[in-house]
């Protein structure tokens, strides 16, 4: 069986997409912080049959990361590496004059560095495996300029870089980054608490992602809406 690493499983968008690749026979290894909330979503999750290895951790911590890859080679190794999770840098967004720095470098470390230290550690194992494939979400802030969104979008605009270059340097590979559009998320709600107007639910959109996977594009920047109504 295939085997991926989602980060940010407890819920969302890392939750949807592990039930989705585990109700397809994919074997997986999660992450998120919470514990009580990432064990509770490993047991949805392996009511599809599927062996599943969740470790609680942040994936700012190397140890961590290390575990992550660790418990994927135990299971086989590591076809599909998805960088889901995502620090805003406030809570709520705010504009850049009042942006914490410590809440930028902490949007950095969480949404960037860490998802290339992920990459390094997971990289012998997605290029001996016949479909070797790194997906990081990005974000619509990360191609447009959004008043608040500043060093959120900052962070996944050096994300998106930073896959295209990974996608230069490991033709071997599949990397996309792929922007899963407006979502009805904890994480939206922590950065915009006063917007209720109604957004899609994380699951409706992960078709998108399973389409990349099932057609295998060549790497570059992906709109998950976009690819639900078959379109790049």
């Amino acid at each position: 069986m295939p085997v991926a690493i989602i980060t940010g499983v407890s819920k969302g968008l890392g939750r949807a997409l592990a039930e989705a690749l585990a109700g397809r026979g994919w074997d997986l290894v999660l992450d998120a912080r919470g514990a009580e909330a990432l064990t509770e979503a490993a047991g949805a999750v392996s009511t599809h049959g599927t062996r599943v290895t969740a470790l609680p951790g942040d994936v700012t911590d190397a140890g961590h990361r290390a575990e992550l890859v660790s418990a994927a080679w135990r299971l086989g190794g590591v076809d599909l590496l998805v960088h889901n999770a995502s620090a805003l840098g406030a809570e709520p967004l705010v504009r850049l004059e009042e942006l914490p720095l410590e809440g930028l470098r902490r949007a950095l470390e969480v949404n960037l560095v860490a998802g290339l230290g992920l990459v390094q550690e997971a990289l012998p194992l997605l290029r001996v495996s016949g479909a070797g494939t790194v997906v990081a979400v990005s974000s619509d802030a990360a191609a447009e300029a959004y008043e608040t969104w500043g060093g959120y979008g900052a962070s996944k605009a050096a994300l998106d870089q930073l896959v295209a270059v990974l996608a230069a340097e490991e033709p071997g590979l599949r990397v996309w980054a792929v922007d899963p559009g407006d979502m009805a998320t904890d994480l939206y709600a922590a950065a915009v608490p006063d917007d209720h107007d109604p957004r899609p639910e994380p699951a409706a959109v992960v078709p998108g992602f399973l389409r990349l996977l099932d057609e295998r594009p060549a790497s570059g920047r992906y709109g998950a809406p976009a690819l639900l109504d078959g379109a790049r």
